[in-house]
């Protein structure tokens, strides 16, 4: 028995590396082993080193405040960030610890800032959190949750990015524990404080961040980045260069 939860761990951690690897070749998503599955409750050795705090946390991209005023809803396992009345709908479909979600948020998804800004497109956000089962660990759920606690304190967007910008190197690291979001969101201004930080470190919204994962299976979604403009799939072709998605999204009357 022993042996085989070895040999099925370490076929877990293959098919990680195997997908981080995809990245440099343009690939369209991390995909979920099995989403029904569980995975080993223990991390990656490196979360040990993360337990005490995680390294220093990085400041969130240049141009983030421009989202600052933007709301941010929940609706059922769903963000949304911008206008309910926007004339577009794009759906993202991501998983905090998907470094192919990393490539696609600090470069085609810039594509969304301003027409989100300006109040032309709504995104629902759907956090799914496979990975978590695919390698050990927690951090795709205590991210989801650290996420959906920022919602209620008014700073979705910047701290969205902020944790995409935190991502460890591996996937395989399983570095988002409550202590290093906390660093995270101190990269916020004005994310921290009591209810937050319960949030955070209590665990509030893990309940919600099942509904999340939900989301994602009901909707029938095989992997991360998943990008669907008005009801349409986005060529995965387009998610990796911000130009590229602009067009992507001009051809669906977003400009």
């Amino acid at each position: 028995m022993a042996v085989r939860k070895a040999a099925r761990k370490a076929g877990r951690i293959v098919a990680a590396v195997a997908a981080t690897a995809l990245v440099a070749g343009g690939a369209a998503a991390c995909g979920p082993e099995d989403l029904t599955g569980g995975g080993d409750d223990k991390g990656a050795s490196a979360s040990e080193s993360a337990s005490a705090g995680g390294p220093e946390a990085k400041e969130p991209p240049a141009g983030t405040d421009a989202l600052a005023k933007t709301p941010a809803t929940v609706k059922g396992g769903v963000i949304t960030v911008g206008d309910p009345k926007a004339g577009h709908t794009v759906k993202l479909y991501e998983d905090a610890r998907c470094p192919i979600c990393k490539k696609f948020e600090e470069s085609g998804a810039q594509a969304l800032v301003k027409p989100v800004a300006e109040g032309k497109v709504k995104v629902e956000y759907t956090l799914a959190s496979f990975l978590d089962k695919n390698l050990g660990g927690s951090g795709s759920v205590n991210a989801a949750n650290a996420l959906r606690a920022s919602v209620d304190a008014g700073k979705f967007p910047q701290f969205h990015a902020a944790v995409f910008a935190n991502q460890p190197e591996s996937e395989t690291e399983d570095a988002y524990t409550p202590a290093f979001l906390l660093k995270i969101a101190d990269k916020v201004d004005g994310l921290r404080g009591a209810e937050f930080d319960k949030a955070v470190q209590k665990g509030t919204y893990k309940k919600w961040v099942g509904e999340a994962m939900q989301a994602f299976t009901d909707d029938g979604m095989q992997g991360t980045p998943t990008v669907v403009i008005d009801g349409k799939k986005a060529d995965a072709n387009s998610l990796f260069d911000q130009d590229a998605f602009a067009k992507e999204l001009k051809a669906s009357g977003i400009s």
